[in-house]
């Protein structure tokens, strides 16, 4: 059957770029490091150290995952092409939707999995540390936090990634003001650094008697969660230490009995929060962690700018400095302005599916990086 025998050819194209991505993963050695966990796990003192416990559990968890998936694309490759000859043998044509959805699928996972080849930053392997806050636009922009966060907390679970609040600001009347969370599982930062900046939404606000049209503003922050002691040095006279509790309808998200942590670096103006920890000092270890992190990543970036010769620019979180507009009316988009990457499924963004952008965004900084290769060769 000729539609057959055109997915036929369209599988077997797939099949070295599969090789491709199985290679990049070194598997054999993940196979080896899984082997060597799991005998750790097993041992009598294993969790005398539940923190070291935890964080080889989380790793053998992640190994196993990368390496079902990569043999999971074998398996779904052989089992299509054997449905598909079965098909022909016995010219079905009922079986014809069927492959092609799933087909389409493992054309999806495949490319899913070869633009998480391309994350080879030094910390794009790790947990990701959001922050957003709520811009101009008042109310509508607090409700606008909260539907962030939730298109988030949505991605993350369909990632199968964990995530926990460790500062929650409502807003005045409704919304979020700020919120910071953690988000981990397999390259978390990798995939999420290309959200960095500002989202803009333009909608009939529910907030306005007289219906008008509104733009909100929110901005997104997204450092790596560094575990290892970086070589940041922070004067403290440069920073002011507040302690204060947790209060308000944020608190379901949060630990109420902890003492809260505010850490403003007057240098740069980077503020950080945590209250989610046990005691204080866990909120202090926290906050620090975040701060560092974050100037570590302000001193990359400036170094980064100085090397390609670009002045860096303080963008206010309003008109003219976003990186995604969500458009709800009057009509409706989602458009990457970075990238040019749109879709008019809007509810379908808001519900998490944002990986559309996140690719594309990966394959433009692919295609830098190849291009900046090029021209220095």
């Amino acid at each position: 059957m000729i539609e057959l025998d055109q997915m036929k050819q369209e599988l077997a194209q797939y099949e070295q770029p599969m090789e491709e991505v199985r290679d990049s993963l070194d598997l054999d050695y993940k196979k080896q490091r899984i082997e060597e966990l799991q005998r750790e796990t097993e041992a009598p003192d294993f969790w005398n150290d539940a923190s070291v416990a935890n964080k080889k559990m989380k790793q053998l968890k992640d190994l196993q995952k990368t390496v079902d998936d990569a043999d999971g694309l074998v398996t779904t490759y052989e089992d299509l092409m054997m449905l598909i000859e079965m098909g022909n043998e016995e010219n079905d044509a009922s079986v014809i939707p069927g492959i092609r959805e799933e087909l389409d699928a493992y054309a999806a996972k495949l490319e899913e999995m070869r633009l998480a080849t391309l994350l080879t930053g030094e910390y794009d392997d790790s947990n990701a540390i959001v922050s957003l806050n709520a811009g101009a636009g008042g109310t509508e922009s607090c409700d606008w936090c909260s539907m962030l966060y939730r298109m988030y907390s949505k991605w993350a679970d369909k990632k199968g990634f964990t995530m926990e609040v460790m500062n929650f600001v409502d807003g005045d009347e409704a919304g979020i003001k700020s919120v910071d969370f953690q988000i981990s599982g397999p390259n978390a930062y990798g995939y999420l650094k290309s959200e960095r900046g500002v989202h803009r939404l333009v909608r009939i606000s529910p907030f306005n008697a007289q219906g008008k049209r509104q733009t909100s503003f929110v901005s997104c922050d997204v450092v790596p969660e560094i575990e290892k002691d970086l070589d940041i040095v922070i004067n403290p006279d440069d920073i002011r230490i507040d302690t204060y509790r947790s209060s308000g309808a944020g608190g379901q998200h949060i630990n109420k009995t902890s003492s809260a942590i505010r850490i403003t670096h007057f240098p740069t103006g980077i503020v950080v929060t945590c209250q989610n920890e046990r005691s204080q000092f866990q909120n202090k270890d926290k906050a620090m962690q975040m701060l560092k992190a974050k100037l570590f990543m302000l001193k990359m970036e400036e170094e980064e700018a100085k090397l390609k010769g670009i002045r860096g620019e303080v963008r206010d979180i309003a008109w003219g400095s976003q990186i995604r507009s969500y458009v709800l009316q009057p009509y409706t988009m989602v458009k990457d302005t970075r990238t040019g990457e749109e879709t008019s499924n809007t509810s379908a963004v808001l519900d998490g599916d944002i990986d559309r952008f996140i690719n594309a965004y990966l394959k433009m900084e692919a295609g830098s990086a190849g291009r900046s290769g090029d021209s220095v060769s």
